[in-house]
Order: structure tokens, then C-alpha cells, then sequence
């Protein structure tokens, strides 16, 4: 048994009936073969690695009233059926029909009583690709740690031969409320200990990232800021101070529904990697530009375009390679300004590379390990009461928050994965959000290409699909702006927009029928009425022989299958 750390409890603490601490990836493959089984492989795939990888087999034990972080122990009633399902996209399968399902599988909490992954095999796409869909609670995994999974289940070669057997593992019972008490007891005498030390060593390295060293550095510290005061210059490093200030007010920083939408968009890697030579920036650099310009152009097209530069929220690892235990989360965040202010597209850039050195010297006043000591001695009950005062009372549409939105930029393999012969062909992240943050941008690099995802909230940007698209108009701008030449043109996602001409179309055409029908027909209808007992002989008839072709009525547009557990 292992008790989760402050951090990985968190992510269990900030749940809310419209809140979900679970993250999500979306990968695309072909199909090596026309009789290729993707279930079947994907069944056999897992099933090896419950042994080998240990977030697969642990579930949650809570803690009585909430007093402490829960603990993990090995499932002693672990049942795989219940973990891989599978569904199937109604025709014509295309990008939206997935991405609408996504949002279904999103948008449903996970069950605590289990372990805290599912996985779905994704079939009917139109092109013949397959999907697979990957649910992980973030208390169980942060990014790095999927990185670990994501190499135990893909290879880098396509004839990989057959998965050995899963290795033996010891389930563990699972403790009584009473056990569970004494241990919580235990804990909470060393607590308050652990708060002050943790306080101690942010105030520490606070007054360290300052320059505030002895006596002297405080000195020269007070000094200096008189002299900002006063407008006069100094001999210290630029200045740099946390934004004390709430971010300005965007469509999505309102309080969230239980509900999703998802888009998904790619480009060409090399398109991004001309932009950074030509710009001398970074790669990150030039994704945050396309944001901040794809962001710009919705917001001015909803004509709520504030003064002041967003605020982005960029998540950042701070793991050693030293960690014993590689299940954990070791993830901080800086926050950078995104100029959304700003009308010239390579301006932009510079900006963005400006605000990110700023956000990183930012980073450095708040020590990441304190504050995830602090996060240690935090207790649960608190933190999760926190949560849902704010979502039942909608805090998020009185006060405002740090940062507008989270961006992310994940860099992923430069050569080509494979799934039982099955080629990876993109690799499409789906975070989270929360209240006050209605839309997260996550970007994953693979092979040649950057794939985006979009995931927001489904009544704040409802219209995620158009909001995608700007980001790739902005890669267009950028090219343009910079006189280079693109390596690939950006290309429209092939999703509903043609099947709602075609359902628009249809309509067009049975209203043109009616139209051209005799305008005169109900009158003759109501000579035929006379004959009551007759029309409602002819009515049962007509009844009694439609009856047997309801049987054989279609399956509803987002038909299921399940060769397992449905979802």
C-alpha cells in the first residue's frame, strides 16, 4: 500500500460534478491489413502489461472524512473486461463524428472504486483508420509518466512480435475504515511540522531568487525598489515580479457545464521550424504565437477582443530523473502574457519570446518543490470542500482568475510508432479544464507534423471547430508576414462542414417539393372525412402493416458495440 503525494491527490480534490481530473489522448493508426482486428490487439497489448506497468492495477482507498491523501493498493478485484471497450463511428466517420464521441468519453467521471484508466478501440472512420483513446486519471500519471506508458505500449518496429504474458502480481486487501483511521492519526501529528518546514524553505528560496541573501541583499533589494518607485534606474537585473492582477475577462472564464466540445487540427513541423529560424526564436515561442494569434482572431470576430494581453498558463516538468517513483506527478506551472494585443503577426513572436524569459525568471521566485510540500500538508478535505464551493456558488463568474487559458506544447517522437503492425499517424492530446478556464490548447509533436488539440467548454466556445481553424490561418499569416515560403500548405480536417451542405441540401429539396405541390389538396382531404368509419379502417390497415418495418428501423446515429464492457 502507497499513499498518493499532496500534488497526486489534487488532481482527486479538484473534481466537481462539471470538473474532471482525467487526461485524455487520441491516436489515430492505419490498418495494416484488410482483416486486421484492432480490438484483438489492443485486448492482447494491455493485458501484458498489467503486471509490468503498476498505475494499470492500483485503485484508491479514501481516507475516512477526508482527514488525508488517499492511499493505492493493488486491485484485488481487477477485471480488464471492464477497462478496454470499443465503439464504432456511425457512417460517413468522419473527424467530427470521432471528436463528438470523444467528448461523450470526456465527459464522464471515472470510477474510484476501480483503477483509474480506460481505454477505447475507436472503429468506422472514414479514411479506414482506427482510433485509440487513452483515459487516465492525472492523479494516477502527469505527461512524463505517459510518455514511460506510451513507449511500453507502441514500438518502433512494425513487425514486433507477440506480447509475452503479463507478469505475476500480488493483489493487496483492502483496509478497513478503522486501519485506514490510525494511519490518517499517525499522520496528522506530523503534519503541522511538515507545513512549517515547507513555508520555511519557500520564504527560503523566495529571498534566495531575489537576491535577498543576507543584510546587505535586503538593503540593496529596498533600495532598488524605491528607486523603481521613483523612476530611476539601477544596477539590478531587470525587474520581475508574480502578476498580481486577475487576467482579463474572455468568454470561457466563466464557471463550466459537465459538458465538452473538441477539435483537432495539424501542420507541418517543418512550417513551424522555418518560422523559428527565420524569427530567431523557439519552437515554443512560435506555437504561442499561433495562439496568441489564433485567439486574437476569435475573439475580434466575437468582437470581445480585451486591451490587455491575455495570460496563459504553460504547464512545466520539474522532474530530476532521480525520482524513485516514476508514477507520480512532478508538474509546475509558470504563467506567461500572450499578446493578443498585439496586430502584427512577427511583432507577436518577439513578444511571445519576451513574455516566456519573463515567466521563466517568474517561476524561480515560487520553488516548485515548496509548494508542492505545501500541497503535502494540505488537507484533502479542505481542498475538495474549496472545489465545490466554488463550482456550486460559480466564483468563476464573479472573480477573475490568473491566467485566461492553459497551453501546452509536449514534444513527441521524431520517428515512427507502431501498434501491432498498425502505424501511429497522429497523436492528438485531450487535457482538461476547469471553472474560470473553459479551453485548453494542448500541441504534441510526431514524425513531421504538430498535432492541436482544442478541448473546451461545450456552451462557452461553442463554435470550437472555427476557433481551430484560426490557429491554422494564423501558421498562413506567419508565413506570409515573414516572406517564407510554406512546406506544406495548411489543409481544411475533412469533418461535418460538407455533410451539413449535403443535410442542407436534402432540406432544400423537400421544401421546393412542397412548393411545387397543389395548393388546394386539403379541401379534398376533408370531403374524404366524411366517411369516418372507413379512413379509420384504412388508418389500423396502414398501422398493422408498418408495424413489422419498425423492427427493422435503424440503429441510432452514434451506434456501439462493445466486446467487452460498452461504454
Amino acid at each position: 500500500m502507497k499513499q498518493l503525494s499532496g500534488l497526486d491527490a489534487s488532481f482527486l480534490n479538484m473534481e466537481t460534478p462539471n470538473t474532471f481530473g482525467h487526461v485524455t489522448g487520441l491516436m489515430l493508426f492505419d490498418r495494416p491489413s484488410p482483416d486486421f482486428d484492432p480490438y484483438a490487439a489492443v485486448y492482447e497489448k494491455y493485458s501484458s502489461l498489467i503486471g509490468e506497468l503498476e498505475p494499470m492495477r492500483r485503485r484508491l482507498v479514501e481516507v475516512p472524512f477526508g482527514l488525508d491523501h488517499p492511499y493505492w493498493v493493488f486491485d484485488p478485484h481487477f477485471d480488464i473486461d471492464y477497462h478496454i471497450r470499443e465503439i464504432s463511428i456511425a457512417k460517413p466517420g468522419l473527424v467530427d463524428q470521432l471528436a463528438d464521441q470523444v467528448c461523450r468519453i470526456v465527459g464522464r467521471p471515472m470510477d474510484r472504486s476501480r483503477p483509474l484508466w480506460e481505454v477505447y478501440v475507436i472503429d468506422g472512420l472514414a479514411n479506414g483508420w482506427w482510433g485509440l483513446l487513452t483515459k487516465f486519471h492525472h492523479a494516477t500519471i502527469d505527461g512524463a509518466a505517459g510518455q514511460i506508458m506510451l513507449e511500453a505500449v507502441l514500438s518502433t518496429e512494425p513487425d514486433e512480435s507477440p506480447p509475452p504474458a503479463s507478469p505475476e502480481w500480488e493483489p493487496e486487501p483492502v483496509p478497513s475504515q478503522t486501519e485506514m483511521l490510525r494511519l490518517t492519526l499517525e499522520k496528522l501529528a506530523k503534519n503541522p511540522l511538515m507545513a512549517v518546514k515547507a513555508q520555511t524553505r519557500m520564504l527560503r528560496t523566495t529571498a534566495k531568487a531575489l537576491g535577498v541573501a543576507d543584510l546587505s541583499g535586503a538593503s540593496k533589494f529596498a533600495r532598488d525598489t524605491v528607486y523603481r518607485m521613483l523612476g530611476r534606474p539601477t544596477t539590478e537585473r531587470p525587474w520581475v515580479m508574480m502578476p498580481l492582477t486577475s487576467a482579463p475577462p474572455t468568454p470561457w472564464n466563466k464557471s463550466i457545464t459537465p459538458h465538452r466540445r473538441f477539435a483537432m487540427r495539424t501542420t507541418s513541423l517543418e512550417n513551424i521550424k522555418r518560422l523559428k529560424n527565420i524569427t530567431g526564436g523557439t519552437v515554443n515561442d512560435i506555437v504561442m504565437a499561433i495562439c496568441a494569434g489564433g485567439l486574437r482572431q476569435y475573439l475580434l470576430a466575437h468582437n470581445v477582443l480585451p486591451d490587455k494581453p491575455l495570460r496563459a498558463m504553460v504547464p512545466v516538468s520539474i522532474r530530476t530523473g532521480d525520482e524513485s517513483d516514476p508514477w507520480t506527478n512532478r508538474v509546475s506551472g509558470l504563467v506567461a502574457e500572450l499578446p493578443t494585443n498585439c496586430e502584427d503577426p512577427l511583432e507577436r513572436v518577439a513578444l511571445c519570446h519576451k513574455a516566456m524569459g519573463v515567466a521563466k525568471q517568474q517561476f524561480q521566485l515560487m520553488p516548485a518543490e515548496s509548494l508542492i510540500d505545501i500541497a503535502q500538508s494540505s488537507p484533502p478535505v479542505v481542498s475538495a470542500a474549496a472545489a465545490r464551493l466554488t463550482s456550486r456558488l460559480k466564483l468563476a463568474d464573479r472573480i477573475g482568475m490568473p491566467a485566461n487559458l492553459v497551453i501546452s506544447n509536449v514534444p513527441g517522437p521524431r520517428d515512427p510508432l507502431y501498434f501491432a503492425g498498425a502505424q501511429l499517424q497522429h497523436q492528438f492530446p485531450v487535457s482538461i479544464v476547469t471553472d474560470g478556464q473553459g479551453l485548453n490548447i494542448t500541441v504534441t509533436s510526431y514524425m513531421d507534423r504538430l498535432d492541436f488539440g482544442f478541448i473546451v467548454d461545450r456552451d462557452l466556445v461553442p463554435d470550437v471547430w472555427d476557433l481551430a481553424d484560426m490557429h491554422i490561418e494564423e501558421i498562413s499569416r506567419l508565413l506570409q508576414a515573414s516572406g517564407t515560403e510554406a512546406a506544406e500548405p495548411p489543409r481544411a480536417a475533412p469533418r461535418r462542414g460538407p455533410m451539413q451542405k449535403v443535410l442542407e441540401a436534402k432540406r432544400a429539396a423537400g421544401k421546393s417539393q412542397a412548393k411545387k405541390a397543389p395548393a388546394k389538396k386539403k379541401p379534398a382531404a376533408r370531403k374524404k372525412a366524411a366517411v369516418k368509419k372507413k379512413t379509420a379502417v384504412k388508418k389500423q390497415a396502414a398501422v398493422k402493416k408498418k408495424a413489422p418495418a419498425r423492427k427493422k428501423a435503424p440503429a441510432s446515429k452514434s451506434k456501439s458495440k462493445s466486446k467487452s464492457k460498452r461504454s
